[in-house]
């Protein structure tokens, strides 16, 4: 056990004598001070909005220093600096480090912990990110809505608003937002259900689209727009659920039947790409590249001849197993190839989904779990990440929790990754980022900032499928609504394979 050691010092002040100081008098602790959010030792781009943080442990009093050589801030209470003061500190500590010191009051006694630093990396992160907000209530979704963030401070508002197109019995979910590129002006988001459709808003223009046709399973759910063809491959899905009474996962969500297919936004044609009623095709991301399409796919065996496959995944789910295959593809002949192996996750005794190419074309990310497609409500589900050029695959250790790790995606630079966590407290989805450096080491993560550090643990919503952004969506809410309530939606028309 390490000897306190009483120390004098000076007082620090910042502006003016008149403002918060450290104590003249404390006792040095071996040890670091319990923080929320805990952002002891993290990486974060030189653009961040301001971290904000609490002391997470019993005390009367706090008191917080941030330094940069000669640069301080001290605050008392939490640790909330001014935009413009955070800014000045950042841009003198990038490519090194804010060291934060805590001093923490019980009664009339003093401590300071060990000094801990906020990494500055001179690698900036998207100016705005998107995400969904829903309630953890397993049954109701109509008061969601999809929103953005400017990450460069704390200003959010509404993309889309559930509600204004109907409530309750008459409405609608929202399925998964996209964008072409991390370019907002291109973007589409599904509707199902009353009012429902695809929303496309490509430069401006801005169209519902009736994807139903008789040759194709479903509308499109989830999606994969080109890097740069006005095409979105979709995977569409006929989507159930159920709800367990005492294991850890309360509700599984599973598909009874998906395939794949390709839409484009221009002709408003569809085809199918894969539709093979004992696979469950799922999740297209395409690489970077615009030569190669992934996806996942898990193989049904009937356990016998009159079987279905609903009745085969609610039987038994846990045998359920997605492996993540690709699809060659000729932009100039639109010609899909065969199908490629590349992850058995099922030869492991897991599952795979959600792929997500690097913006070099390097890594792939994925989530692996024990079974099953929806992972975002698996408590054992973590992030993995697959060396492209080594075809080695394996587990995040540094980013993952012993909580759920879902619904990942790159910055548009490569550096930063964003996913949903339910490290909190196993219920509610935080955005958490992490920095990626140019030797593929991870950093530790971070959590979104906020004006109030509190912030989270009062908020009583998840945070689902956050997506980068260059910058903020430009159409109203009430313009996307008024285009979903106008009609049924303009038509597709189904056209042969695009694969040989």
């Amino acid at each position: 056990m390490s000897r306190n050691i009483l120390y004098i010092v000076a007082c620090l002040t910042i502006m003016s004598c008149g403002g918060p100081s450290v104590p003249e008098v404390f006792t040095e602790i071996d040890r670091l001070p319990n923080i929320y959010p805990d952002y002891k030792d993290v990486t974060i781009p030189f653009n961040i909005a301001p971290l904000t943080f609490q002391l997470d442990e019993a005390a009367d009093e706090m008191v917080a220093r941030y330094a940069v050589g000669d640069e301080k801030m001290i605050f008392e209470g939490k640790a909330q600096p001014e935009a413009d003061d955070w800014r000045r500190l950042v841009e003198k500590a990038k490519g090194g480090a804010i060291t934060i010191d805590v001093y923490a009051r019980k009664a009339d006694r003093w401590t300071h912990y060990k000094p801990f630093s906020f990494f500055v990396s001179a690698d900036s992160i998207d100016s705005y990110l998107s995400y969904r907000l829903i309630f953890p209530s397993f049954i109701s979704y109509e008061a969601l809505t999809i929103n953005q963030r400017c990450l460069e401070n704390y200003d959010e508002s509404v993309i889309y608003d559930n509600v204004l197109c109907s409530f309750e019995k008459d409405g609608q979910c929202i399925n998964c937002h996209h964008f072409q590129q991390y370019n907002p002006a291109r973007m589409q988001f599904h509707a199902r259900q009353n009012n429902g459709g695809t929303l496309i808003a490509y430069d401006g223009k801005l169209k519902k689209v009736n994807m139903r046709n008789d040759s194709i399973l479903s509308a499109g759910v989830y999606p994969a727009w080109h890097p740069w063809l006005n095409m979105i491959v979709y995977s569409t899905n006929k989507t159930a659920q159920r709800f367990h009474t005492v294991h850890s996962n309360k509700i599984e969500v599973y598909d009874a039947q998906s395939d794949l297919i390709a839409y484009d936004v221009e002709k408003d044609e569809v085809t199918n790409l894969e539709n093979d009623s004992t696979e469950l095709e799922v999740f297209p991301a395409w690489a970077p590249d615009g030569k190669t399409l992934y996806y996942c796919s898990a193989h049904i065996e009937m356990s016998s001849p009159t079987s279905t496959v609903n009745a085969e995944v609610t039987r038994r789910p846990k045998d359920v197993k997605y492996n993540i295959y690709r699809k060659s593809f000729n932009p100039e002949t639109m010609q899909f190839g065969p199908r490629e192996l590349v992850l058995a996750a099922d030869s492991m005794g897991m599952s795979a989904t959600l792929p997500r190419i690097s913006p070099d074309g390097r890594y792939l990310m994925f989530t692996m779990g024990e079974y099953g497609v929806f992972h975002i409500w698996h408590h054992d589900a973590d992030l993995w990440m697959i060396d492209l050029q080594t075809g080695e695959a394996k587990p995040i250790e540094k980013i993952n929790s012993p909580d759920t790790e879902s619904y990942h995606s790159w910055s548009s630079n490569g550096r930063w990754v964003v996913y949903s966590s339910r490290r909190d407290d196993g219920t509610y989805t935080r955005p958490f980022f992490a920095h990626l450096d140019k030797n593929g080491k991870w950093s530790k993560p971070f959590e979104l900032p906020q004006a109030d550090p509190g912030y989270h643990r009062q908020f009583m919503k998840c945070y689902n499928i956050p997506e980068f952004m260059r910058g903020p969506v430009a159409i109203k809410p009430q313009d996307f609504a008024d285009v979903l309530k106008r009609n049924g939606g303009d038509p597709v028309k189904y056209v042969r394979q695009l694969n040989k």
